[in-house]
């Protein structure tokens, strides 16, 4: 299923800014940036557990705000894209 992800990360002090790249460096590790604090992630339903398990862990919920948003599979027709930053076919062939 399609899971976007946003995030709002207080960055006042270092620990905030710690927080950050915490919580986008989990993200990466699931999905694709399509904004500064915004991610796709093609995940099945252990993998969405355990990311946001650990995003809950990451964040100060008293200063920072975290949302998930449940695409399910039937994605593609419901997401247009226009400008930059194309994205990849998350589901299909990856050649490195």
């Amino acid at each position: 299923m399609l899971v976007l992800i946003t995030y709002d990360v207080s960055t006042e002090d270092s620990k905030g800014k710690a927080r950050l790249r915490k919580v986008a460096k989990q993200c990466v590790n699931y999905g694709q940036r399509v904004q500064n604090s915004v991610f796709e992630c093609v995940l099945d339903p252990g993998q969405c557990k355990l990311l946001k398990a650990s995003l809950l862990e990451i964040i100060d919920i008293e200063k920072d705000s975290l949302r998930f948003y449940y695409l399910g599979n039937q994605y593609k027709d419901k997401i247009e894209h226009y400008g930059v930053k194309e994205t990849f076919e998350q589901e299909g062939v990856l050649i490195l």
